[in-house]
């Protein structure tokens, strides 16, 4: 299967260093309580960040919403930005990494006396975890992604707030088993008036007549990458559009493309058995990712 986060294989993975709660673990030791309420119960927040040339991309912007995310859900990191900052290049630089690097930084509320759901039981926490490893998208994601629609959608913001990385992924686990079972590398969820709106994974966009396209926002992930690509849009005079659009105007796009914190821009080569395009990357889509990494060496 060409997943989405496919990585080329890499040795020196089986010696990171993982950080718990600011103390270093070989990979093989680190743990957290079969007690801790992101265990238990999926409680807690995450993000994903990229490590380019000694550079973590949009480090602000990804603290922040990790941070937004902890107040919306009452949840005391502990520490702030520059605190956390400090773990992540103490657990880097631990490491010896310079590049092409993925971490996964993520919050729980902590250690709970009981298993159950109150959160008032968590008393010993937050626990926070940081997972690096050397990670370097696969060469199968050249060959482009395959899409398929799943019954499962990104939901209302009063039942469970879709914008938030949040350690409840269950609904997103399930499309991606559903676009599995139809031979799929990633599952397209609609949102709930039934127009395109993200994948399991990664934000989504289709370029149709020239237009980059994106879902309103109103019901996927706050994607960092995705708000990036609409900046880049925005400056170099491509038209971009944040609107609802249908299944049947996305079979009918030109190109199409994922976004995402670990391979940027990912070009999708069908939808439901529906090529798109040619099934080869597309110029708009190369473009894009040309001035995305442009921006990042840049320091925009």
């Amino acid at each position: 299967m060409n997943l989405t986060h496919a990585a080329q294989e890499d040795l020196r993975n089986n010696k990171v260093l993982i950080n718990v709660n600011g103390k270093l673990f070989d990979r093989n030791q680190a743990s957290v309580s079969v007690f801790d309420s992101g265990f238990l119960l999926g409680d807690g927040v995450w993000e994903g960040l990229r490590l380019y040339q000694g550079k973590w991309a949009f480090l602000t912007e990804h603290l922040d919403r990790l941070f937004e995310a902890a107040k919306s859900i009452d949840l005391d990191i502990g520490t702030d930005q520059s605190g956390l900052f400090e773990m992540l290049e103490n657990t880097r630089i631990a490491n010896g990494m310079e590049t092409d690097v993925h971490a996964r930084l993520m919050v729980t509320r902590g250690k709970k006396i009981r298993p159950f759901q109150h959160p008032n039981l968590s008393i010993y926490g937050p626990t926070i975890v940081i997972i690096l490893e050397h990670s370097s998208p696969a060469a199968s994601l050249s060959m482009g992604v395959r899409l398929a629609t799943v019954p499962q959608i990104r939901g209302l913001p009063m039942s469970q707030d879709p914008k938030l990385n949040s350690h409840s992924k269950l609904n997103c686990v399930l499309a991606c088993l559903q676009a599995e079972k139809s031979g799929a590398d990633e599952a397209l969820m609609l949102d709930p008036l039934g127009f395109v709106n993200t994948t399991n994974a990664c934000n989504f966009f289709i370029i149709r007549k020239k237009e980059v396209w994106t879902s309103t926002g109103d019901y996927c992930m706050n994607g960092i990458t995705r708000g990036k690509v609409i900046e880049v849009c925005l400056k170099n005079n491509i038209p971009v559009l944040e609107r609802n659009f249908s299944l049947s105007e996305t079979y009918n796009a030109h190109e199409a493309f994922l976004t995402g914190t670990f391979g940027a821009q990912t070009f999708v080569s069908e939808i439901d058995k529906h090529v798109i395009g040619n099934g080869r990357i597309g110029p708009i889509t190369a473009r894009i990712k040309t001035l995305y990494l442009a921006m990042i060496k840049n320091g925009s």
